[in-house]
């Protein structure tokens, strides 16, 4: 039987962590460790925590993000697949078996997520994977939409939301550069776009196993603010984007979809001017970062096994 961790990263997430937990705990496939890396939290979680002696617990005093958090968490498990996990999201009691299940019967597969409602009781989903514009806007598949079985089939998708996905340990250790999966230049968000683009190039496999079932409560909900939001995870939310097309864009595909691309960027870019100007600061993380998203594309480049036609199929629409 393979083995499978699952890893969730916490910062102030008392509120959710009992229920992911107990969902965890209750999944009818066998888990062989639940880790909590929590990231500096300034709430009771490590209390709550605390309840659940089969759970391995890390206590970070800084703030490693996301992405930091669950490379972390990688090597606490050396298990043939991982479930990256976020705290406020409560799995149906077959979630893992669905995806395990379905993974052993097809070893291309790299990733792969299930059905995530946003809201269970009345069928609106939050995601059954990830799209691709040709602006290179990233979206979750479905988000927002109230399931009448449109999402019913398992296909291929162009990648999985970080908030519920399953990674097979041979796809972690070879795109994985110096040890880290996740690009820790993100710190957080569009970090799971990153890894399943360079997974698709790599030659692996992502998909959606529909009979998985899970909820997600977004941490960004629809009457939240977007000031109670960090400038920082803002910053980081936009231009992540950018942080990705640098490293796993082909040039070609690029000016092919320029019009596209630029379309999208203006129209970001007077948002910003009209709404939240201090986002212009996060292209100063581009120019830091820039250098260094270069070699990592030269290092994506010395694993890539996929034609660019098979990868940019998936790129699909404008908006």
């Amino acid at each position: 039987m393979a083995s499978i961790a699952v890893q969730i990263v916490t910062y102030n997430s008392a509120d959710y962590i009992a229920d992911c937990l107990n969902s965890v705990i209750l999944q009818s496939y066998p888990v062989e460790k639940i880790i909590v890396i929590d990231n500096d939290s300034n709430d009771c979680i490590k209390d709550v925590v605390s309840h659940y002696s089969n759970v391995y617990f890390v206590q970070n005093s800084i703030n490693s993000g996301f992405v930091g958090g669950h490379n972390q968490g990688l090597n606490y498990a050396k298990t043939d697949y991982v479930l990256v996990l976020n705290p406020d999201v409560i799995l149906d009691k077959y979630y893992i078996e669905h995806i395990i299940k379905f993974m052993q019967l097809n070893e291309k597969v790299g990733a792969a997520t299930g059905k995530l409602y946003r809201d269970l009781d009345s069928y609106i989903i939050d995601s059954t994977g990830i799209n691709i514009k040709k602006s290179r806007r990233a979206v979750d598949r479905g988000s927002g939409e109230v399931d009448q079985g449109q999402y019913d089939d398992m296909i291929n998708v162009f990648g999985v939301s970080g908030a519920a996905a399953v990674y097979k340990r041979e796809m972690i250790d070879m795109i994985s550069e110096d040890g880290r999966f996740f690009d820790e230049s993100f710190f957080a968000y569009k970090e799971d776009v990153d890894v399943s683009w360079r997974a698709r190039l790599a030659g692996w496999e992502i998909c959606f196993v529909p009979k998985a079932i899970a909820q997600h409560e977004r941490g960004w909900k629809d009457n939240k603010s977007r000031k109670d939001i960090s400038l920082k995870t803002r910053k980081h939310s936009y231009i992540n984007r950018h942080f990705y097309i640098i490293k796993n864009d082909n040039i070609f595909y690029f000016l092919l979809h320029f019009p596209f691309i630029f379309i999208y960027e203006a129209s970001c870019l007077v948002y910003i001017l009209l709404k939240e100007r201090k986002l212009f600061y996060a292209y100063k993380l581009l120019f830091i970062e820039y250098k260094s998203l270069k070699n990592k594309k030269a290092f994506i480049q010395s694993y890539r096994k996929a034609p660019s036609k098979k990868i940019y199929q998936y790129f699909k629409g404008i908006w």
